[in-house]
């Protein structure tokens, strides 16, 4: 008889309608400035092929496309990918895909991984996996940008309890850590009187990790960013850390 695993939290939360309510305010306009901050930094030629790596419903992708690329975006969620292919064209695709598999799109002269879209996974090494998948999909010569939180900074300035409502929906947000993950449970009753509960599970991955994933892959750091401005990484004081690396 075969063994039943529960499903990974990402494949079931990240298709919820109230993933995308609870976190809807999500600002389009840093979004947006920080593209072209990176545009500029980065300069990928007209010709250039680009991939959103955990692209969700697309807004990234989408803007990326705006300014002309060609890019694809793929994502776990079969309902973030769904949304997104509305806005889909000749130049602009998308699919359903797990990082830690080969993918068969590309290649790809940038790949962009935003807004703490990795470190999900429960066994340590299928970060190393999702990388190496992403190299392998990654032209010689390519950037790999990983857009993370700055672990030291968000543990050391956690915020243990938290209310949010939305649309008549109370959010009770609790945040901890649990061995090497940052840990928010999201309890909430819907519009019908039921309870919810998801939980988010995030490695609390540190510059050294991060480094010693990229030391197994054919990657070479080229610079840590700290922020959307895209100042120099200070460990204390960031928020971000954004990782610029080639091929």
């Amino acid at each position: 008889m075969a063994q039943s695993f529960d499903p990974e939290w990402f494949s079931t939360w990240f298709d919820s309608p109230y993933y995308h309510l609870l976190y809807r305010d999500r600002d389009q306009q840093e979004a947006e400035h920080f593209i072209d901050r990176l545009l500029e930094h980065l300069h990928p030629k007209p010709t250039h092929h680009l991939l959103d790596l955990g692209c969700g419903k697309g807004r990234h992708a989408i803007y990326l496309s705006q300014h002309g690329y060609d890019v694809t975006g793929v994502d776990l969620s079969p309902q973030s990918i769904a949304y997104a292919r509305q806005f889909a064209h000749e130049h602009l695709h998308f699919h359903v895909h797990d990082m830690r598999e080969p993918l068969p799109y590309g290649p790809f002269d940038f790949i962009f991984n935003l807004f703490t879209s990795f470190g999900y996974f429960q066994n340590e090494t299928e970060n190393v996996v999702a990388l190496r998948s992403a190299v392998q999909a990654l032209k010689p010569g390519g950037k790999l940008v990983i857009d993370f939180m700055n672990t030291e900074r968000t543990v050391r300035e956690l915020v243990s309890q938290e209310e949010k409502t939305v649309d008549g929906i109370t959010f009770h947000l609790t945040r901890h850590l649990d061995a090497d993950f940052i840990v928010k449970d999201i309890r909430f009753e819907d519009e019908h009187g039921r309870p919810h509960h998801h939980q988010e599970r995030v490695r609390a991955l540190r510059r050294e990790q991060f480094e010693e994933y990229f030391s197994m892959t054919d990657l070479r750091l080229a610079e840590v960013l700290g922020n959307y401005h895209l100042a120099p990484y200070n460990e204390q004081t960031s928020p971000r850390m954004i990782f610029v690396l080639k091929k």
